[in-house]
Formats: C-alpha cells, structure tokens, sequence
C-alpha cells in the first residue's frame, strides 16, 4: 500500500494542529517558570493521566513490544516488568502521594526539600541533574531510532531515517518550546484520542483478516500459554529459525529464572519512586497528593488496554502474513519491520493516514514530555541556581527554550551511535536506571541515609552502568544487575555511615511533611518531642499488599486485549473475572482509604 494524498493531507493537517496548539497556550505558558512546567498546577488528574498514559504510549517502544509479541507469544506480557511497568502501581498505591507532598518543581529541587543545603545535599542535587540529564537524552535517542526506522517506510521521499527523525523531532520541538506543559498536555489528549482510534482500528483488520486457526498454524506449541516452566520451550523450528536465534540472543531461555529477575529489580526499582523525567514531572504538576494517586491509576486504566490491542493486532498479522518475508531475510532478519511492513500492506488508503498519524502522535507524545522534562533540570535546577538566581520569569521562560533545543541536538547525536532500539532500551531500563535504584529507596525509608551517601550511591551506579557494557560486552544488562545494585547500595550505606547524619530541622521536616513508613524511629521520638499527638504511617502492610493486588490487576489490563484479538475467549473471560476481582479489592482497601487527603498548593509547598 503506497501513500495517496488523501494520506499526507490528514498527516500534514495533524502536524499542523498540533503546531497551532503549541503557540495557542504560548501567552498561558509564558506566565511563570511554574507555569511553564507544571501547568500552574492546575490541571485535573484526568488530564494528567491520560497525557501521562500518551506518553508512554511511544512508537519506538510499540515497535518493541510487538517484536516481542511475535516471538514470545502471551508470556511477552511479563517482558515490560524490564521497565518495570508496574512501578505505577506503586505510583499509585503510595509513592505518588508521598513525592506530591513536597511541593517542588523538579526531582533535584526534591533533593534539598530531603537533605538541605549543605555540602552532601549539593552533591546529590547534581548528581540527580545529571542523571536526568543522562536519561533524558538517552530516552530521545531511543525516540530517535524508532520514528526514524518507522517514517522512513512509509513516507515516498527516498530520505535516510535519521533524516525522516530529525524533520519529526524539529517539528515536535517547536511546540513543546512554545507551548510547555500546557501544549504538552493538550496535544497529549489529541494524541491519545487519535492512538486509540488508531488500535480499534487495525484491531478490526487483524480480526477479519486472520482466522485463530491462522494464527495457531503460525506459532509454535505454547505460544499462547500465559504461564510457563523454568525453561521457555518454546521451538520455531520449521517455521521461523531466525525466531530461536533471537530467544538465544535475548538470553531468556531460562524465563523463570529471567522472570525472578525482573522482579528482583522492579520490586527495589518501583519503591524508588518514579525516575526524574515527565513522569515525575507530571505528579508534581497535580493538584494536590490525593490527586497524584489517582494521576497514577488513570494512567494505568487509559494505557494498556488500546496500547495492548494495538501490539496483537499488528503482531498477528505479521504472524500469518510476512513470517516467510521473515525467513526469507536469513541472517539479516530484522524483527522491528513487522510493525511499519503490517501497516503498509493492510490499512486501506485515507485510514493509513489516520493510522500513521496515530503513531506519529505516540512519537510525538513520548518526545514532548521528555524535553520539557530535561529542560526543567537544566533551567530550574542549573541556571537559576547556579547561575542567576535572581532571573526574571522572562528570562528563565526564554532559557527554557534554548535548553530544550539544545537537548533535542544532544539526543539526535546520541541517536546517529546507537545500533539498534532494542539495545538503547536494555541499556535504559537495566543498566542506567539499574545505578538509580539503591539510593533512591534508601532516600524514602532510612533517617541516616544522608546526602553524601546519596552521592555515592548514584555516582557509583552511574559509573557502573557505563563501564560494565566494556569489560562484560555481550551479557544481558539485566544479568548483571546484581552486582550493579550491591556496588550501589554498598556505597550509599557506606558513605553515609562514615559521615554525619543530616540536620536533625531537615529531618524531622521531611518526615513530618512526607509521612513515609520504614526506618525512622530517632526522627518520629524527636517530632513527638514537640507534638506527641503526632501519628506515624503505619500502612506498610496495607500498601504492599495493595501493590501486590496491583500488579496482579495491571497484568489483566494487558492480558485482556491479547486474548480477544488471539479470539481465546475462555483467556478473556478469566482475565476479566481478575480485573473485576481485583478492581473490587483496591476499590475499598485503597481507593476508599485516600479520604480527604486534599491539600491545597499552597499548604503542601509551606
């Protein structure tokens, strides 16, 4: 199927729109530094979560969950846990409440609301510039690998892909930098309307078009079967070799084992709470905590349903229709065309337009929120505290522009090294955000983690993450988490043992205005020292067991849209009879304890 004018026409009419969004809420945007980045906090949750859910919903991670859904079958719904997914269970049940508390812009500004201002607290204050820095550029040149893959398919000019992604990115960035949150936000719903229209859509193709008897014939045993042994089994022998190769290459054969993994990180990695980009950005930007929590929830429920639909429905198709074109490739198989080869040779002319404009928004979502992240670091936590505190709210709005261009180039040139999406994204998600784990738990439950230890702790993982892909190329970025994490949380306890504990005003500040549980006693005697009607958090059990309820429901938000567009019905309804269930449960252990809890931005920045 070749591009009509019928098809460029609703492409150039939505990159037009989204253009006049951005300039439409520059005057709104222009009002503040606060403003800028987080809406005034004036946005409804809702909006939040479904802009929230928009950006995640990105072309280049599509891509790599419908690779993974041709090879693994059902049990690629685990493979996410690599991110982890359900960290905004946790999001949700607790953490986003706690971080919303605060009352600051950005994570880093977060560090001195923890550890003060003294030498330690400067030191984690920078160490977390960087690291945001770091992975926000790293996420756009994940961006870029993907959308320049993507475009460079279907777009009729004989361009390289890097330069399709640089004319997408120079478009997107021209709104995000008129319009900040506001048009970020804004543009995220039209994004996530025309997403969603875009899933129903292709779902209907890939269920008139392939029969469950086709799709049976294309898999091997166990495909289809949600649970599994120690071992994979899993066997394309006789039907697509490369298929075994790529099981092989992955290292997951042993999933069990991988599986056990994946918790083993995500479970330290969501009680970290959410790493300094758009979605920390964006619980900060809500109303009140209360709100936060439920920020989180509704981007559960907004995300995985069509984003699920979407990825089976593209993988079935390529499934029985461009195997073969796949075991003809050899060795040069390359499993991220399945996604851009469906879409060209199934969507009828006038809704490839639609479709494609679709996924440019999942690009263009994933890439705003990410810059307007990264500028805040940069604006907030670098030029105006280092270098002009007392700029004028023109001035850091206008330096606000210049640091998102500048990290939009940092991305691209980033983006012309990379070999591949999928290696961008292990190294992400297993090896630089692996470094982030041990202090950032540590931050939230223990009174004599300091800010030296917080120092330690990421400069040490930071510093890991970037050398071990040299002295152990080839091995899993997840294999070696282990020993990642045990580098990490040893310098963080080290160093902070070896050095004084923090101010006992900052302490008890953040405790008294936090309220987390863990390990707090000297701080919780010397707060009821001055106020023994003060009530600690006792609801560890609660939340854990809430996120354990989570993770399970959040599963079946994925499981649901597999099942139905595979046409295993007894899959769906056991997957629904889950969602009911655990819905009812985190109805009334959870979402009928928030309470009252809403505080006014005024009370929760005192």
């Amino acid at each position: 199927m070749k591009f009509t004018a019928i098809d460029i026409g609703i492409i150039v009419l939505y990159l037009v729109s989204v253009l006049a969004i951005g300039f439409l809420c520059s005057r709104r945007a222009g009002q503040s530094i606060h403003s800028y980045f987080l809406g005034g906090n004036r946005i409804p949750y809702p909006l939040l979560g479904i802009a929230n859910a928009s950006g995640m919903f990105d072309i280049t991670g599509t891509m790599w969950l419908v690779t993974f859904f041709f090879i693994y079958g059902m049990k690629s719904v685990f493979i996410p846990w690599l991110w982890p997914i359900f960290n905004q269970v946790f999001l949700m049940i607790y953490l986003a409440r706690w971080l919303r508390r605060s009352g600051v812009m950005t994570g880093a500004e977060w560090i001195g609301f923890r550890f003060g201002q003294g030498t330690g607290a400067t030191l984690s204050h920078l160490s977390v510039v960087v690291f945001a820095l770091v992975s926000v550029v790293s996420m756009l040149a994940y961006s870029f690998q993907g959308i320049g893959k993507f475009a460079a398919v279907f777009f009729p000019w004989d361009w390289p892909p890097s330069v399709y992604a640089i004319v997408l990115m120079g478009i997107t960035t021209v709104y995000v930098i008129a319009g900040g949150m506001y048009s970020v936000v804004v543009t995220d719903l039209l994004q996530y309307a025309i997403l969603t229209a875009s899933g129903v859509c292709i779902a209907w193709i890939a269920m008139t078009r392939t029969t469950a008897g086709q799709i049976a014939a294309s898999v091997p045993a166990g495909w289809a079967d949600l649970f599994f042994g120690w071992k994979l089994n899993l066997d394309w022998s006789g039907l697509l070799e490369a298929g075994n190769t790529k099981i092989a290459q992955d290292g997951w054969e042993y999933f069990t084992v991988f599986v056990l993994l994946m918790l083993f990180k995500g479970i330290p990695a969501s009680m970290a709470g959410p790493a300094p980009n758009y979605d920390m950005q964006r619980i900060l930007a809500t109303r009140n905590p209360r709100e936060a929590g439920l920020m989180s929830w509704f981007t559960c429920v907004s995300l995985f349903v069509p984003r699920y639909l979407m990825v089976a429905s593209i993988g079935v198709l390529g499934l029985v229709f461009y195997r073969q074109t796949l075991n003809e490739m050899g060795s040069r198989v390359d499993f991220e065309q399945v996604m851009p080869y469906v879409l060209n040779h199934f969507v009828p002319s006038g809704l490839l337009g639609f479709v494609l404009a679709g996924l440019l928004a999942a690009f263009m979502s994933t890439f705003d929120c990410t810059v307007n992240a990264g500028a805040s670091y940069v604006v907030k936590d670098l030029y105006q505290r280092y270098i002009r505190p007392d700029a004028s709210s023109k001035r850091l709005v206008r330096m606000s522009y210049i640091s998102s261009l500048l990290i939009v180039l940092a991305g691209i040139g980033v983006g012309f090294t990379a070999k591949s999406i999928h290696q961008i994204c292990e190294w992400i998600v297993a090896g630089l955000y692996g470094g982030y784990i041990a202090p950032n738990v540590l931050k939230w439950h223990w009174w004599r983690f300091n800010g030296y230890g917080y120092f330690a702790g990421m400069a040490a993982g930071l510093a890991a993450s970037l050398v071990f892909p040299l002295i152990l190329p080839g091995r899993p970025s997840l294999y070696t988490f282990p020993l990642l994490f045990g580098i990490s949380l040893a310098a963080s306890i080290g160093v902070s043992l070896m050095t004084r504990p923090d101010a006992p005003e900052v302490l008890k500040r953040f405790y008294v205005r936090t309220r987390p549980w863990g390990f707090w006693g000297p701080v919780l005697r010397a707060v009821r020292e001055e106020n023994p009607a003060f009530v600690p958090n006792r609801c560890f059990r609660q939340d854990m067991v809430n996120a354990a309820v989570g993770i399970v429901w959040q599963l079946s938000l994925c499981t649901l849209p597999f099942y139905f567009v595979l046409r295993h019905w007894k899959g769906f309804w056991i997957s629904g009879a889950v969602l009911a269930a655990t819905s009812i449960f985190l109805k009334r252990n959870w979402y009928d304890r928030l309470g009252d809890e809403v505080e006014s931005v005024e009370s929760a920045a005192g």
